[in-house]
Formats: structure tokens, C-alpha cells, sequence
């Protein structure tokens, strides 16, 4: 999750009280003033005395949240967010078996160079769920390697015909247990399941 506070906001003109949200890719304003900010077009951030202050598409933006969090906020946009490899935790040498599609472009950069056809040699299995097929062939997969955590790759959304809550359920019966969700793109989503040690 990312950071979020109650903060006093002027932009051009216009002044009010808003709650502040910063995520991965973008920078929400809720409340008297509702903006969104893409955060990779956030320019000139800086802290001036008690604000934490911006220029994005042509306007100007002051959020008053004192000294301490105006310097926290600048630093934290400052700092790129971690990449989608990252969060899935294949770093260095790790290596992830692929069951289903990889058919999102951001899924198939974060999975360049590290797939493998060899599960035995996987530091985890990549599942993409879109219905009960797929799901069975994951639990297939857990079954013959239960040592293995497993991230369910699926779509997001309210209107989602297989999401979230199947996923979960026959997962957690199945022995997992969600320990971690992130975005992958704007349609899908992923949550790592870990075998529940006795």
C-alpha cells in the first residue's frame, strides 16, 4: 500500500481539505478537490517550508503537511517504486515456472529470462487463473510440488467473471494461505499463496 494523509491542498486558485493518496503509479487527491496525478509526471517536487510542493500537466500543487511529511512524501516520490519482478521476488538467480498464458505485456516483462520449463529448479509457480481449468491446474501443480509458494495471476475488477474470491477460497482450502498481493497492469492483479506449515 502506499502512503495516505489529510492534508490542506492549493492548486492554482483553488484551496481545500482533501485526503492524499500515494500509490505506485499515481498521486489521488480526494475531498473539496479531486485530482489524479500520474507520478511519472510529477516534476520540480520539492519541499517549501511546511508544503510538499509539485508542477504536473501545467498546474501547480501545494500540499500543506508539515515539514516532516512534506520531506517523508518527496522522498518516497523520489524513490522509484520497486518493479513488478521485484515484488514477485524474483530477484538474482530466482527462477519461476509458468502455468497458462503469459498474455499481458507486463507480465511478460517481469517474467523475461526467468522462466523455466523444469520445476524442480523454480523458486515459485507463476499460475494464470482466468477460470476453474486454469485454477485446477495450479492446485495440480501445488499438489505435486507443495514446498512451492504460488502466485495467482488474474484479472481485477467488479465485473470480473472469475476473480478474487473462487481463487481464494479453493486455495485456502486446498492448505494456502494469501501472503502478499500486488498490480500487475491495469486488468490484472496477482496474490501469492504459501503452504500452511503445521
Amino acid at each position: 500500500m502506499g502512503r495516505e494523509a489529510i492534508t490542506r491542498v492549493e492548486i492554482g486558485g483553488e484551496a481545500g481539505d482533501v485526503l492524499a493518496l500515494l500509490e505506485s503509479t499515481e498521486l489521488i487527491l480526494r475531498g473539496d478537490i479531486r485530482r489524479r496525478f500520474p507520478r511519472d509526471r510529477l516534476v520540480n517536487v520539492h519541499v517549501d517550508g511546511s508544503a510538499l510542493c509539485f508542477t504536473c500537466n501545467g498546474e501547480s500543487v501545494s500540499l500543506h503537511m508539515g515539514a516532516i511529511g512534506a520531506e517523508k512524501w518527496r522522498n518516497a516520490i523520489a524513490t522509484p517504486p520497486p518493479s513488478l519482478r521485484a515484488k514477485l521476488g524474483l530477484k538474482r538467480d530466482a527462477r519461476a515456472f509458468l502455468i497458462g498464458p503469459c498474455d499481458d505485456g507486463a507480465l511478460a516483462d517481469a517474467l523475461e529470462g526467468v522462466l523455466t520449463d523444469d520445476v524442480t529448479k523454480a523458486a515459485m509457480i507463476v499460475a494464470r487463473i482466468d477460470g476453474p481449468d486454469d485454477l485446477a491446474a495450479a492446485q495440480a501443480a501445488q499438489a505435486k510440488w507443495p514446498d512451492l509458494p504460488v502466485w495467482a495471476i488474474y484479472p481485477k475488477g467488479k465485473n470480473v467473471r472469475y476473480g478474487d474470491g473462487p481463487i481464494r477460497a479453493a486455495l485456502r482450502d486446498a492448505g494456502y494461505r494469501d501472503s502478499k498481493s500486488c498490480a500487475v497492469s491495469e486488468r490484472l492483479t496477482a496474490t501469492r499463496y504459501n503452504p500452511e506449515r503445521p
